[in-house]
């Protein structure tokens, strides 16, 4: 098994890193000559600005020969180590860990947790635990005049190295965990952007069809009534009899198809080409449920009064298919929607007869790649996408989402409410 990771997401961008690298050296490089020649403390200046010149060449290397975007698990773990051991070749020859400027020396491992694999990232946690534990015991002293003055504590003294690897871990810690959700919400939205931009392709290959079924039915009606009219002229001709009866059976066979394309060419055109209101948003979905569903689907217009016209978003449709679509999936029997709307706000309430949320999913709702760990519902959940994707949508053209257990029937409950100047700016 290969030890570094060479998946997609454990990369750095090298520009962005190349640059951090500049500001990093220049950093070091005015540090050490400014106490050198202004403050006059004395050290090997000479060892120190080779050290540097290793960093400067590494990101020319990085520059002008590495052709890579993006450096890989492996390099990018090579050049951090790179970084590691250069910073800890000054603070050898500066004092050790008695340098205030040691602190510095987690920076490139806590810069790693969050872009690079975690097998990479504890490789580089021990190697820089090892250093510290080194530079603890073995370090140049600090530069003329501080070492004649300075006097600390043993006690003191081996407190810093301790603090330093209990930040070191406890900050790891908190940017793998950062990271990994981080990654988890990207490959998410990647799945969702991909996701709505096949329901585009979709939408419109079936306008397309449409359109094509209605502009070549007077086509292949002239095409009918002309065969119809070869067929009387040519009804003694069994030859070409049968060319015609064929062509005519061929121009059927292609309308079919159209047809069949199109599904309902009627309502997918008009789905598609006008308007709707949230309440004929919501039938359209139902219907298409109905269709392959036994579950009785109850509505409620009652409180209905305000009913606008709101221009067609995929987005929206998807959202409230995914919400509808899971109360389908988890109900007994009986799914139930009121849809309200007045002066202000409109509402969509979805709830359904089933168990309800499980607690251990409905703290973590509107998260991706979750599951409940309940015998009964672990079998029909799903990996938490269709809630994330549904809840994203919305939020995006202006929706607020509650998602809750019922506290008037037993299952879950989906509150979505817009505003109606928000619908209108659709």
């Amino acid at each position: 098994m290969k030890f570094f990771e060479t998946s997609k997401y454990f990369s750095l961008k090298k520009s962005t890193y190349i640059n951090l690298r500049w500001i990093a050296i220049l950093g070091q490089l005015i540090t050490v000559n400014l106490i050198y020649f202004i403050f006059d403390f004395k050290f090997d200046l000479i060892i120190a600005n080779s050290i540097l010149l290793i960093g400067i060449l590494s990101n020319l290397y990085l520059i002008y020969i590495n052709q890579n975007t993006q450096l890989l698990d492996k390099t990018a773990f090579l050049f951090l180590l790179i970084d590691t051991m250069q910073l800890s070749c000054l603070i050898y020859l500066t004092g050790g860990m008695a340098n205030p400027f040691s602190i510095f020396l987690i920076i490139p491992t806590i810069f790693s947790s969050s872009n690079l694999g975690l097998k990479t990232n504890l490789l580089l946690v021990s190697v820089t635990i090892v250093i510290i534990i080194f530079l603890t015991f073995f370090n140049q002293p600090l530069p003329y005049p501080i070492n004649e003055h300075f006097h600390v504590d043993s006690y003191y003294y081996y407190s810093i190295p301790i603090s330093l690897i209990i930040v070191l871990i406890f900050l790891d810690y908190f940017a793998l965990i950062f990271g990994k959700e981080s990654r988890i919400r990207k490959e998410a939205l990647n799945k969702m952007e991909e996701i709505m931009s096949k329901e585009h392709e979709l939408l419109s290959l079936g306008g397309q069809a449409a359109a094509a079924a209605h502009s070549l039915g007077t086509p292949f009606s002239t095409i009918k009534i002309i065969s119809k009219d070869l067929l009387k002229q040519f009804n003694n001709n069994e030859e070409v009899k049968k060319d015609i009866h064929l062509l005519v059976s061929e121009i059927e066979r292609c309308s079919e198809i159209l047809k069949k394309l199109t599904l309902n060419p009627t309502v997918e055109d008009d789905f598609i080409d006008r308007d709707l209101t949230m309440a004929e948003y919501v039938k359209e979905i139902i219907k298409s449920f109905k269709e392959t569903s036994k579950k009785i689907f109850i509505i409620n217009f009652d409180q209905y009064s305000n009913s606008l016209n709101i221009t067609k978003s995929i987005e929206i449709v998807y959202g409230l298919r995914n919400f509808i679509g899971n109360a389908n999936k988890f109900s007994k029997s009986k799914v139930f929607i009121d849809i309200k709307s007045d002066n202000k706000i409109t509402e969509i309430i979805i709830e359904d007869d089933g168990e309800g949320y499980p607690s251990d999913v409905l703290r973590k709702i509107g998260e991706p790649y979750i599951r409940s760990n309940k015998s009964p519902i672990k079998s029909k959940s799903g990996l938490g996408l269709g809630i994330f994707i549904g809840k994203t949508l919305l939020e995006k053209n202006y929706a607020d989402i509650l998602c809750r257990n019922s506290k008037t029937r037993s299952g879950a409950e989906v509150i979505i409410k817009w505003k109606n100047k928000d619908l209108l700016n659709l």
